[in-house]
């Protein structure tokens, strides 16, 4: 992607998703509404959610100031919520929709994804990490992928979700969602950043018309030594390099690298200042040869900062295979 476009057509009825979202994963109660005022206010109007945040009841409450105030319509908004993990079944798809849907106060969204291929079994609907006594991760073995994106189909059909897509998924499971969808799905969500390019991955989507967002875009900086022996993305000296050079912030570098790779962003924060930067990414470009050099940065697989552990024991778990 080259220019100042803002947003990308989905496949499935047009809905335009903007190029940056504002991720809240384990953003919470006050700092939530504090992080998504700022974002509203410096013109976000892509916000990325998901059940097992638990944290829709918080942004709900602030999408309805602004929607009664007036400040903004439904139809400008684009938001995105998740199927958790412990609903990734046919039979539970339309209660936990209709549950964040409660929460967040609003009729529908504009995107929902099954949040990951692996299922787990909770106690009860807000049991989000379940553990059993030797404290793993109690895993459903009879998660049925094929099944549940039908569920994920009724949603679109009842008018409850606008598009419908998946996360965490590796392309063996995108292809068995394809082969027998009567709706595909419109965005895939993973973990993509200078480490972690997911070229192949995203070329598989580009072919089935599946649009790529990627969360962690700055490198998941709240994970402790998540790169290992490699230096943070948002410090890695080709990146504060050019920063430098064009009177930006490293994070601005990453987001606008991964934003002309055609990559929709979700970039997490709950400062104020760092969520305004992190939208001012529309008034420049990265040259061919400063593209060049961060693609050159890419460690394929080795790259992966996300590695859901916890999930490593579920048949479906998605990251054994190159893509």
């Amino acid at each position: 992607m080259t220019g100042k476009a803002t947003t990308v057509k989905l496949s499935g009825g047009g809905r335009k998703m903007p190029y940056v979202g504002l991720g809240t994963y384990e953003v919470k109660g006050e700092e939530v509404g504090v992080a998504l005022r700022a974002a509203l206010e410096c013109g976000y109007r892509h916000v990325d959610t998901a059940a097992s945040y638990q944290n829709e009841e918080a942004i709900g409450d602030v999408l309805q100031e602004w929607l009664t105030s007036g400040k903004v319509t439904r139809e400008e908004l684009f938001i995105t919520t998740k199927l958790p993990f412990i609903g990734t079944r046919a039979g539970d798809v339309a209660k936990f929709l209709q549950k964040s849907l409660q929460k967040l106060r609003v009729s529908y969204v504009d995107l929902y994804l099954i949040h990951s291929p692996v299922g787990f079994m909770g106690q009860h609907d807000e049991d989000h990490k379940p553990v059993d006594s030797e404290g793993n991760r109690v895993v459903d073995p009879n998660t049925d992928l094929e099944s549940t994106w039908r569920a994920m189909e009724d949603q679109v059909e009842c008018g409850r979700a606008h598009t419908i897509g998946i996360s965490n998924f590796n392309s063996v499971q995108i292809n068995r969602i394809m082969k027998g969808c009567r709706i595909p799905p419109a965005n895939l969500q993973v973990e993509a950043q200078i480490y972690h390019q997911q070229k192949d991955l995203k070329a598989f989507c580009h072919k089935l018309g599946i649009s790529f967002c990627a969360y962690s875009p700055l490198g998941a900086p709240y994970l402790t030594n998540g790169t290992g022996d490699r230096p943070p993305p948002l410090k890695h000296p080709r990146v504060t390099s050019i920063a430098t050079r064009l009177k930006r912030t490293p994070a601005q570098v990453l987001l606008r690298f991964l934003i002309q790779l055609d990559m929709i962003v979700i970039p997490k924060s709950s400062n104020p200042d760092r969520i305004r930067e992190n939208f001012q990414v529309f008034d420049f470009e990265l040259s061919q040869e400063d593209m060049s050099s961060l693609e050159a940065l890419d460690c394929g697989k080795e790259g992966r900062i996300v590695k859901l552990e916890e999930s490593r024991r579920h048949h479906e778990y998605p990251f054994d295979i190159p893509f």
